[in-house]
């Protein structure tokens, strides 16, 4: 066992859940952090004896300090440009100041920074992403003993760059292709990634130098597009390349055809534009290890997916912040009237049993009822820069708190009593989706579906009580074919019910 203890920045993203497990295998004490104890508590790794989860937030200085009190390396890997909130580049800046400055006053042996690689050639203005550069800078007039590692476009399998190839690749047989497709790049499978972040800590000589990681393959995104068609056995794409960048419309291009949202879109689109390739290959010779083609990570990735094995996704990333008034209930909340709709049904089935349907719904599975009408809400949705239901989910069986599960959110998952997801598509408010069991006498259970709503103005109202009689629609559907599912003989309902809410909050 190694008698450090290691930090993980952002332990519930897509590297730091991958990295923890493996850091933890290796016989490292591990602190994991994330601004949400919810995410980090249903972790498979979270139960590990040399684990130490920690809620923190890079945005606040006291509770990075705490973070890092104790420990003597650290790995950063917290970064907010797959927010669908605007600020990306001023809270990136003010994060790394944070970190830089407990990092510091901590006295740290070394913290490892997974940075993205960028070229030289100058980005167009308007970019949101604050840069490498900046971020080295932070690190380095804080005289943080840093080890920074610049990494070109990812494969593996719920990387966000890699679902980009994915659905432009499988989506279009024709596809219009701008100057940014053509740049040269150097991917890396995530697997060399989480490699080469484990190996700084085993070399001191790497402590205050950057290095950029990549795989053995130089090519340009056009040459993916047609590995990956080869790969999944599918045919050759047609591309008309056109001569302009235009970032901006090729984010929102992204968005249309993938899951990913524009701020991230853009974000790659420039970084690709500026060409990532790894100038030097020093830490091929510290951290030696078998680099894999394109072609092996392409098919090592569709692999995971067809297994349903994807450890962490780029959804993963961000804060689960519950809206007050879901645990305030709508009796005494004063910010506003909420708004629901509720339906039951009674099973002559186990709790368990009526579970498993309600667990797996939304991804493949769909909402059970009104297909088409979910479909055409998620368009609508992606044309107005949503997220969309194609999103999907990580697992068709699993769900942690913080998943993504199309445009909502899994705010609190209990099996098998509760499940209670928050609306992300665009809408005028907050809404949350809430389904409770609840086991009777007799061998039955009650399933029970409400649907939230706290409107924010007139459109709110508007939009709520426009589409209410879709909802009585819809959710009586949902619950009829969701007892279908179970199989069991269903002895009551649909019916609608008025839910008693829960108790208000505390005014003080």
């Amino acid at each position: 066992m190694n008698p450090r203890t290691v930090l993980v920045i952002g332990a519930t993203g897509y590297f730091g859940g991958r990295l923890v497990p493996r850091l933890l295998q290796s016989g490292y004490r591990v602190r994991a952090t994330a601004r949400s104890a919810a995410k980090l508590s249903c972790r498979p790794w979270t139960g590990h004896s040399l684990l130490e989860p920690m809620e923190a937030d890079v945005l606040d200085l006291d509770s990075t300090r705490r973070a890092f009190a104790g420990c003597q390396a650290a790995f950063y890997l917290a970064r907010s440009t797959n927010a669908h909130s605007k600020g990306v580049e001023e809270t990136d800046w003010m994060a790394a100041q944070n970190v830089a400055t407990a990092a510091a006053e901590a006295g740290l042996e070394r913290i490892v920074c997974l940075l993205r690689l960028e070229g030289d050639e100058m980005r167009p203005s308007g970019d949101r992403c604050l840069s490498s550069r900046e971020i080295i800078g932070v690190f380095r007039a804080a005289k943080v003993p840093a080890t920074f590692l610049r990494v070109p476009m990812v494969l593996g399998s719920g990387n966000a760059s890699f679902e980009i190839l994915r659905y432009l690749s499988e989506r279009l047989p024709v596809m219009i292709t701008p100057r940014w497709t053509r740049t040269r790049i150097q991917p890396i499978a995530v697997r060399n990634v989480l490699a080469y972040l484990e190996g700084c800590l085993e070399h001191d000589e790497v402590v205050g130098q950057t290095y950029d990681i990549g795989g053995p393959d130089v090519l340009t995104f056009e040459d993916l597009i047609e590995t990956y068609c080869e790969v999944a056995e599918i045919s050759r794409r047609h591309m008309m390349p056109v001569p302009f960048f235009a970032p901006r419309l090729s984010a929102y291009w992204i968005h249309l055809f993938t899951p990913v949202p524009m701020p991230l879109s853009r974000c790659m689109v420039e970084a690709l534009y500026s060409g990532a390739v790894c100038s030097d290959n020093r830490i091929r010779s510290i951290i030696p290890q078998r680099l894999l083609h394109c072609r092996e990570a392409i098919q090592l990735a569709l692999k995971r997916i067809e297994q349903t094995q994807v450890e962490t996704c780029w959804t993963d990333v961000g804060a689960l912040i519950p809206p007050e008034w879901v645990s305030c209930g709508d009796a005494g909340y004063g910010g506003g009237t909420i708004l629901e709709c509720g339906y039951r049904i009674r099973a002559q089935a186990a709790p368990e049993e009526v579970w498993e349907p309600v667990v797996r719904i939304g991804g493949r599975t769909g909402w059970y009822y009104g297909r088409f009408l979910w479909r055409l809400r998620g368009l609508l949705d992606r044309i107005m820069g949503g997220v969309d239901l194609d999103r999907g989910r990580r697992h068709p069986r699993e769900l942690y708190s913080g998943d993504a599960l199309d445009f909502w959110r899994v705010l609190e998952v209990d099996p098998p009593r509760r499940l209670i997801l928050l609306a992300e598509m665009k809408v005028p408010g907050e809404a949350v989706l809430e389904f409770t069991i609840h086991e009777l006498n007799g061998g039955q259970t009650e399933l029970r579906q409400v649907a939230r709503f706290l409107p924010k103005g007139l459109w709110g109202i508007i939009y709520w009580y426009g589409l209410y009689p879709f909802h009585l629609w819809i959710f009586r559907g949902m619950l009829r074919s969701i007892a279908g599912a179970v199989g069991k003989p269903l002895r009551r309902g649909p019916e609608r019910f008025r839910s008693k809410g829960q108790q208000s909050c505390d005014s003080t």
